[in-house]
């Protein structure tokens, strides 16, 4: 990714270059994600070896999305034997370590330094890393919060928790991590990356609203029970279209006001 001045790209290299870089962020934040419980089941004595995931079949889906790949964990083991805490921290480590910890630090380090270098594409790059790993906050809580299945099922029935007090336990963390994103980060990105441009910037705020929303907030169709299903069609159907209108709307307003003045 050059230097040139993002104000300077043409639209194809806008659109081609958000395209690619909203999947390399997906499959790094993702990646890092599932590296993080294997790892810790191997720090734990469950894994021979940490780098093997269970990388699915090969296919469209799996390329796109990483969609079948999973931390590859024996998790029916771990509570045989009488081991469901360590299950929960096995199952806590992939929002927790993975994306709390490693990606979404490394992801205001990398705009950071981006931004000093006065390098937007890469600073584009780390934007949508921290999109990335806020998604994956938000797909886990609240989205997937009240099922007894994946990841959110074994915290609970590793540590004896009730859904509600995971929804206290992470649930604020996220809560603030979301509201920081979209009142700070997000605003200050779209405005550092492209003074002079409403609609890219509109386009990069309703793209945004579609990953936090539309996307990971959509986990809760494919994995969870009743009250994942129906926070998920609250996140697509009702969340998604709004915060895209409204922040589309607010993106173009105070590009031209700013213009203005």
């Amino acid at each position: 990714m050059s230097r040139t001045r993002s104000a300077e790209w043409s639209w194809l290299t806008f659109l081609t270059l958000t395209i690619v870089e909203i999947w390399a962020a997906h499959a790094c934040v993702f990646f890092c994600h599932e590296y993080a419980h294997s790892f810790t089941a191997w720090a734990l004595g469950w894994k021979i070896n940490p780098l093997a995931l269970d990388y699915a079949q090969p296919s469209l889906a799996v390329l796109l999305l990483q969609f079948g790949i999973n931390q590859n964990v024996d998790e029916v083991a771990l509570f045989a034997s009488g081991h469901g805490a360590q299950a929960a921290i096995i199952a806590a480590a992939g929002a927790v370590l993975g994306n709390a910890l490693v990606s979404y630090p490394l992801s205001r380090l990398g705009y950071a330094r981006a931004q000093r270098n006065n390098s937007p594409g890469w600073a584009m790059f780390a934007y949508w890393v921290c999109v990335a790993s806020v998604g994956n906050f938000i797909d886990y809580v609240p989205i997937r919060t009240f099922t007894l299945e994946g990841d959110m099922g074994s915290l609970q029935r590793g540590l004896g928790w009730s859904p509600w007090t995971v929804m206290i336990v992470l649930g604020i963390p996220t809560l603030i991590a979301l509201v920081y994103f979209l009142f700070r980060i997000g605003p200050s990105t779209v405005r550092w990356l492209f003074p002079g441009s409403p609609a890219k910037r509109a386009v990069v705020v309703m793209l945004t609203a579609f990953a936090l929303f539309g996307f990971y907030g959509a986990a809760g169709w494919f994995e969870g029970g009743p009250i994942s299903h129906v926070m998920s069609f609250i996140s697509v159907c009702v969340v998604f279209p709004g915060m895209a209108l409204v922040g589309g709307l607010l993106a173009i307003r105070r590009s031209r006001s700013t213009e203005a003045s």
